[in-house]
């Protein structure tokens, strides 16, 4: 077998079996199919470049690294179906709450809100005076067509116009209710990047650029779509 083929079905196999953060490494040897020294030179040859820990016999995968693992695994001709099966839905929301949480955000998952008789979901919320990130972590199995995204698009964005113009009723959620205005900025996190990197001017990020992304979202907030709201009246709502 192929380095590159034994490689892919060791990171295959990581993936299936880590969904928990660690694993055996005789069971990864065992979905591998592949001899124990071949095995381990491939986890030592992952764990150099960051995208797993091995310790004794046991292997960890956190999730950053299975992103990285699913990453890697797709450049070297991975089905993007098969790979999104392997991922949990929760683990792109917590990189992007983890990413927001270390560049000086506030982070709220799975914010619920009404907006008159609609109820509504966020992702992940960030907030960093005066930026309100809305994230919606999508893991879509298959390439999307022109119109899908369009949707997926128009969605968010009015996810993220009804949170700035609902905030009265869940201000106690979001230490904004104390600024005096809000720049609320929908985005899309993706497994992949995309034909464009904006859609309508809304930012379609790749999981594992999405720390560039926020590090330099201040100086490029201009070039995104935004939503500004004042918010000096809510830190007074009883």
């Amino acid at each position: 077998m192929h380095i590159l083929t034994l490689e892919l079905t060791v990171i295959l196999a990581l993936l299936r079996r880590t969904k928990s953060g660690s694993t055996l490494i005789e069971d990864v040897r065992g979905d591998s199919r592949i001899a124990l020294n071949i095995l381990m030179a491939t986890l030592r040859r992952l764990e150099r470049e960051g995208a797993v820990t091995v310790e004794r016999e046991v292997v960890k995968a956190e999730t950053m690294m299975r992103m990285q693992l699913a990453i890697k695994a797709l450049s070297m001709g991975a089905d993007i179906e098969d790979l999104s099966r392997l991922l949990l839905w929760q683990e792109f929301e917590e990189i992007a709450g983890v990413v927001l949480h270390h560049n000086g955000y506030v982070v709220k998952r799975n914010l619920r809100f009404k907006q008159g008789s609609r109820r509504m979901e966020i992702d992940v919320v960030g907030c960093r005076d005066p930026i309100i990130v809305c994230v919606d972590c999508k893991h879509w199995q298959r390439a999307l067509s022109t119109s899908s995204l369009n949707r997926i698009v128009e969605a968010q964005i009015q996810r993220t116009r009804a949170l700035a113009d609902s905030l009265p009723i869940v201000a106690s959620e979001l230490v904004c209710q104390k600024w005096n205005h809000g720049r609320f900025i929908p985005v899309i996190l993706s497994l992949v990047p995309g034909v464009d990197r904006f859609h309508d001017s809304v930012p379609v990020v790749p999981v594992l650029q999405f720390q560039d992304f926020v590090s330099q979202l201040p100086v490029n907030i201009a070039a995104v779509r935004h939503i500004d709201k004042t918010l000096c009246h809510l830190d007074h709502v009883p």
